[in-house]
């Protein structure tokens, strides 16, 4: 005999066993991005005025050492402030400890004379690194004004 639901039976949804991995990709992705953005911004150290230039970015693959020279000449490595026959030990150390792959970075003071980096630069190859690089701002681009 024929039933309500017109002779068909009525048939119950498995329920879906799959898992929807776009809201997790999507979710990862955004933590991605905000990762890459805060990380860089993690990285202070000691505050400088860095020079501004036009110069590209260099990528970065590992740690690497980082040298600063403050506005007053004072030497740091990462954040602990050295003198200069220290500055010489530490860095114959870590160049000892990490070996040719080791990468240096210099952050000098835009208001230091050209000299004085010049030595630092020196003190850090006369160390035996050879992957030096010179860290700076970029150039702000100017904003093109409309004319009237």
């Amino acid at each position: 005999m024929m039933g309500v639901s017109g002779g068909r039976r009525a048939k119950r949804r498995a329920p879906m066993a799959e898992i929807n991995v776009t809201p997790m990709v999507d979710v990862m992705l955004v933590l991605l991005i905000i990762f890459m953005v805060a990380t860089p911004l993690l990285v202070t150290g000691v505050p400088v005025d860095l020079p501004k230039t036009s110069a590209k970015s260099l990528a970065a693959d590992n740690q690497p050492i980082s040298v600063t020279m403050d506005a007053t000449g004072a030497r740091f490595i990462d954040e602990e402030q050295l003198s200069a026959t220290a500055f010489a030990a530490r860095m114959q150390a870590l160049r000892d400890a990490r070996g040719d792959a080791a990468r240096v970075v210099i952050r000098a003071d835009a208001a230091l004379p050209y000299g004085a980096v010049a030595v630092l630069l020196a003190d850090v190859t006369g160390a035996g690194f050879t992957k030096v690089a010179l860290v700076n701002q970029p150039k702000p681009k100017p904003i093109p004004r409309p004319e009237a």
